[in-house]
């Protein structure tokens, strides 16, 4: 996926982050969304998420695509076996910032984290991009055995939109 496309898609998820937000009351919010544990506003939080860990994953990967790939593969297969854990703590995250951020909290945090990840897709060179690492691949349904930095920017709109689908809200 071309640098533009992932501006593109990171653009569409913030405004429909946005009208989801704004379209739907607190009764709304607050019921149980489609196939998860979460509320409506908890999976909201959870989607933006996707967004928000995006700049650790960067990290991850600049680091670790500089070392073997051996150490890179041991590190991963370590992740995953700690996925019940991560599990716990994904859902605890998301259960409780979903529940005490009022609306316009996570608007503007949205906000401010697309705003940062297009700065910082811009300052990447096309070898940063394409950067690679070994990821646990039981922690995430898109997450990939190998992934470049690219995969990761566009990862997060792929979280976004699979997510979006379990919201028991009018999908605008």
């Amino acid at each position: 996926m071309d640098r533009q496309a992932v501006h593109e898609e990171m653009d569409r998820a913030r405004v429909r982050f946005h009208r989801l937000l704004e379209s739907s009351s607190g009764a709304e919010l607050r019921r149980r969304s489609t196939g998860t544990r979460w509320t409506n506003k908890q999976l909201l939080f959870h989607m933006l998420l996707g967004y928000l860990i995006v700049r650790a994953l960067r990290g991850l990967v600049v680091t670790f695509s500089r070392l073997p790939e051996p150490v890179g593969r041991r590190f991963a297969r370590l992740l995953d076996s700690a996925t019940a854990p991560f599990d716990v703590v994904n859902y605890a995250g998301a259960w409780f910032a979903g529940s005490v951020l009022p609306r316009r909290v996570l608007g503007a945090l949205c906000d401010r984290v697309i705003a940062s990840l297009h700065r910082r897709l811009d300052a990447e060179t096309d070898a940063d991009l394409a950067r690679a690492m070994h990821f646990p691949v039981r922690w995430d349904p898109f997450f990939r055995d190998t992934m470049t930095l690219a995969d990761v920017y566009h990862f997060a709109t792929q979280h976004f939109d699979f997510h979006r689908h379990q919201l028991a809200l009018t999908l605008d």
